[in-house]
C-alpha cells in the first residue's frame, strides 16, 4: 500500500498544536502566563526561522508533564481539544485525508511536536498511523523528558525509516505534505512532495524543485 504522509502542525491543522498547548497551560494559570508565553514565543519563533534548538525546546515543553499524573494531564487534554483544536480544524485538510483513505493509502501523520499533545488529534482525524516526538513514562507517570530519536528535521527520516521497517512498508509512489522547510530532509524523500501553505523558504524551494504548492485554508 502506498504511504501518505502529513505533517500536523499549520498543515492538516489551521495552528500549531504544541504552541497552541502552552498557551492553554498559561490561559488556565497552570504555567507563569507571561515568562512562559514569552519563551515559547521564542522558541515558535526559532522554529518558523529554522534554527530551533530542539532538544532545549523539549527540555523546556514537557517538563510539565513531569509534575503531575496522568489523570490530570488527560482531564485539561480534553479540555484543551475542545477550546483550541477544535477550531483550527480545516474542512479541506479532512478532504484530503479522504481522498487518500479511499485511494487505499495507509495515512501516517508525522510530527515533531510531542505524542501527547497529538495522539488525540491524530484519533480525531481518524488518522491510525502517528510518528511523533516520544515521551518517556516510568511507572505510568511521565517523566517530563523525551525518549527515542526526536521527530524533527533529519529525525523525522530516521524514525520513519524505523517505522517502514517494523510495519513493511517503503517509500514507493509516496507522497508528504508539509508547510515547512524543517521538513526539506523528508520532502527530499518521497516521490511526491506537496507543500501546503508553506513558509517563505519552503514556497520558494517548492517553486524551484516543480513541487506542487497548495493550500488547505483558502
Amino acid at each position: 500500500m502506498r504511504l501518505a504522509l502529513f505533517d500536523l502542525d499549520n498543515t492538516l491543522l489551521g495552528g500549531d498544536s504544541d504552541h497552541a498547548w502552552g498557551d492553554y497551560l498559561c490561559q488556565r494559570g497552570i504555567l507563569d502566563g507571561d515568562a512562559y508565553k514569552a519563551r515559547n514565543d521564542e522558541f515558535y519563533q526559532d522554529y518558523l526561522a529554522g534554527k530551533l534548538d530542539n532538544a532545549a525546546y523539549l527540555n523546556f515543553s514537557m517538563e510539565i508533564f513531569g509534575r503531575h499524573d496522568v489523570v490530570q494531564l488527560d482531564q485539561w487534554h480534553r479540555e484543551f481539544m475542545r477550546d483550541c483544536i477544535d477550531p483550527l480544524m480545516l474542512p479541506k485538510a479532512q478532504a484530503l485525508l479522504t481522498k487518500h483513505r479511499d485511494a487505499g493509502d495507509t495515512l501516517v501523520i508525522i510530527t515533531a511536536t510531542n505524542r501527547f499533545v497529538t495522539a488525540p488529534i491524530a484519533q480525531r482525524l481518524g488518522v491510525e498511523h502517528l510518528i511523533a516526538t516520544e515521551c518517556e513514562i516510568v511507572d505510568g507517570r511521565y517523566t517530563g523528558r523525551s525518549i527515542d530519536v526526536p521527530c524533527f528535521r533529519e529525525g523525522k527520516v530516521t524514525r520513519l525509516n524505523h517505522w517502514m521497517a517494523e510495519n513493511s512498508h517503503n517509500l514507493e509512489d509516496s507522497y508528504f505534505y508539509s508547510d515547512s522547510m524543517n521538513d526539506l530532509p523528508l520532502l527530499e524523500q518521497v516521490t511526491h512532495a506537496v507543500a501546503v501553505d508553506p513558509d517563505d523558504k519552503l514556497r520558494a524551494e517548492a517553486i524551484t524543485r516543480g513541487w506542487p504548492v497548495i493550500s488547505l485554508r483558502d
